[in-house]
């Protein structure tokens, strides 16, 4: 089993910065691939960014140019750095780790945008 757990979420003002950090323990050599992902109240949650173990990242369109998604295979941490962030980024944020064909997921960290 693979553990993420999540931080560095926040209140920031709207064309602000934040940088998540998600941190993955236990099963760590079998994580194929690691992402993050966000729900706003009342909708679905949504796939903003992602990163295999080749290094390979995608992003929603939403996010495109803004976020990046990087990682530091030595702590086993994967980043989410969100620049020019609007309200509308605002939800809870969690993290994924694709492990042995299973998805496992982190608690999740709050991004507050105030406009």
């Amino acid at each position: 089993q693979v553990q993420p757990v999540e931080s560095g979420g926040g209140l920031v003002q709207a064309g602000g910065s934040l940088r998540l950090s998600c941190a993955a323990s236990g099963s760590i050599f079998i994580i194929n691939a690691m992402g993050w992902y966000r729900q706003a109240p009342g909708k679905q949650r949504e796939l903003v960014a992602t990163i295999t173990s080749g290094g390979s990242t995608a992003y929603a369109d939403s996010v495109k140019g803004r976020f990046t998604i990087s990682r530091d295979k030595a702590k086993n941490t994967v980043y989410l750095q969100m620049n020019s962030l609007k309200a509308e980024d605002t939800a809870v944020y969690y993290c994924n780790a694709l492990a042995g064909g299973s998805y496992y997921w982190g608690q999740g960290t709050q991004v507050t945008v105030s406009s």
